[in-house]
């Protein structure tokens, strides 16, 4: 399953927004996906607030199933090592 977060909006800042693009995607989630790939294509700009509360929400379904495909954007790059410090 992959999940263009585009469909969400270009510029994706704020923990509020974060959270309630979760919960517009939760019903078309599939808990027995194999795997879930986050593109991030499109984007502008991603906040660590935002991915914080999508990204968290999202692992606590699927685990280390989730494939943050690669961007040469430099906030999706700072936001996923922020989060993935914070995690450690």
């Amino acid at each position: 399953m992959k999940i263009e977060l585009k469909k969400f909006g270009k510029v994706l800042t704020s923990r509020p927004a974060g959270k309630e693009a979760f919960a517009a995607i939760r019903p078309s989630l599939d808990s027995h996906a194999d795997k879930i790939e986050i593109d991030f294509e499109g984007i502008i700009s991603l906040a660590p607030s935002w991915g914080d509360e999508f990204f968290r929400a999202l692992e606590e379904i699927y685990g280390d199933k989730i494939i943050y495909l690669p961007s040469d954007n430099p906030s999706v790059k700072a936001t996923l090592d922020i989060l993935k410090t914070d995690k450690n």
